[in-house]
C-alpha cells in the first residue's frame, strides 16, 4: 500500500513510518519544515512539504494513497479549539477523498477523560465536554457509512521510550527542580501507558486490516499506581517521593498537574483480539529504570 501520513516526523508518526516501511508499504509524509522533512526523507519515506492548513495539499496526498493515518495535530494548550477545528477539516478532507473507496483512515484520538471513575473500553463513547477533539474522532467513524474502512486509535496519555519528552519526561524535568517526586493525595489514581514501538505497530495494524468503524486502545498497561511511577523518578533521581496535597497541585505541579491526578485507566482487551495485537516492548516502570529519561531534558 502507499499510505500517506501526517505527523511523519513526531514520535509516534516516525515510528509509524518506520512500522509501515518495514511491512513493505510505501510512505508519504507531511512535513512542515526543512528538520521534519529530513526526518521523514532519513526514514526512507517520500516527502510532500506542506502543513495542516492546506487543505488542499491534503486532498492531494490523500487522493495519491492507498490509505491515510492521521496523526498531525497542534498540541497547544492556549488554542484547543483552533487546534481541534483545524484537525477536523482534515478529516473531513480526507474522509471526502476516500469516500467510498473502502480504503483505510486512521486518526489518533486519547484514552484521557474515557471514563472517569472506571476502566474506559473501546466501547465507550468519551464527552465531548472533555476536549473539543473529541468529537473528532466520531466524525472520523462516521465516514464508515460512507465507504471509508476509518479507525480511531486511542493512545494513552503516555507513549513511552527512550527519547521520549511527553508527560512522564516532564513529571521528570518537576521533580529534578523540586528535588521531590511527587503524587497526587495517596497516589492511587492509575496511568495508562504504551511502549511506542506497541503503538506504532497497532496503526500499522489498523492500516491493514481494521475494520471499518474500529475504535482500537493502545494500551498496554491499563493502569499504573502514581505513586509507583513517582517511585520510579525517585529512584532514578535519587530524590525524595511524597505526597503532593491536591490543593496544591497546580502549584507543584504547573499544568500537567490536572491530568496527572486523573484517574485514568483504559482496556485493550477488544483491541488484542480484534487486531491480535499483544504489546511486546518494556512497561513504563521497566523504562524508568532502564534510566533514559534522566539522561535527557524535557523540551
Amino acid at each position: 500500500m502507499r499510505v500517506f501520513v501526517t505527523g511523519a516526523s513526531g514520535w509516534i508518526g516516525s515510528a509509524v513510518v518506520s512500522q509501515l516501511l518495514e511491512s513493505g508499504h510505501e510512505v508519504v509524509g507531511l512535513a512542515r519544515s526543512d528538520a521534519a522533512a529530513a526526518t521523514v526523507a532519513d526514514l526512507g519515506a517520500e516527502v510532500l512539504r506542506g502543513d495542516l492548513n492546506d487543505l488542499d495539499l491534503l486532498r492531494s496526498g490523500a487522493v495519491d494513497s492507498d490509505g491515510v493515518v492521521h496523526l498531525g495535530y497542534h498540541h497547544d494548550f492556549s488554542q484547543m479549539a483552533e487546534a481541534a477545528q483545524l484537525d477536523r477539516q482534515a478529516i473531513d478532507a480526507f474522509g471526502a477523498v476516500l469516500e467510498g473507496s473502502g480504503r483505510p483512515l486512521v486518526i489518533a484520538s486519547g484514552t484521557l477523560g474515557l471514563a472517569p471513575g472506571r476502566v474506559g473500553t473501546e466501547a465507550d463513547t468519551p464527552d465531548p465536554g472533555v476536549h473539543p477533539r473529541v468529537a473528532n474522532s466520531s466524525a472520523a467513524l462516521s465516514y464508515a457509512d460512507r465507504g471509508v474502512r476509518s479507525a480511531a486509535v486511542r493512545f494513552a496519555p503516555t507513549v513511552h521510550g527512550p527519547g521520549d519528552h511527553g508527560f512522564i519526561a516532564v513529571l521528570v524535568a518537576i521533580a529534578r527542580e523540586k528535588g521531590v517526586a511527587g503524587y497526587i493525595d495517596d497516589g492511587s489514581n492509575r496511568w495508562p501507558a504504551v511502549h511506542r514501538l506497541d503503538a506504532a505497530r497497532l496503526v500499522r495494524l489498523a492500516v491493514e486490516q481494521a475494520p471499518a468503524g474500529s475504535v482500537l486502545h493502545a494500551v498496554a498497561e491499563e493502569g499504573i499506581p502514581t505513586r509507583t511511577i513517582a517511585e520510579a523518578i525517585g529512584r532514578g533521581l535519587g530524590v525524595a517521593v511524597e505526597s503532593i496535597p491536591a490543593e496544591k497541585a497546580d502549584e507543584h505541579f504547573n499544568w500537567i498537574g490536572r491530568f496527572f491526578g486523573a484517574d485514568a485507566p483504559a482496556a485493550n482487551k477488544v483491541t488484542r483480539e480484534l487486531m491480535s495485537w499483544e504489546p511486546t516492548q518494556p512497561g513504563l516502570i521497566a523504562d524508568l529504570d532502564e534510566g533514559s529519561y534522566f539522561r535527557t531534558v524535557a523540551g
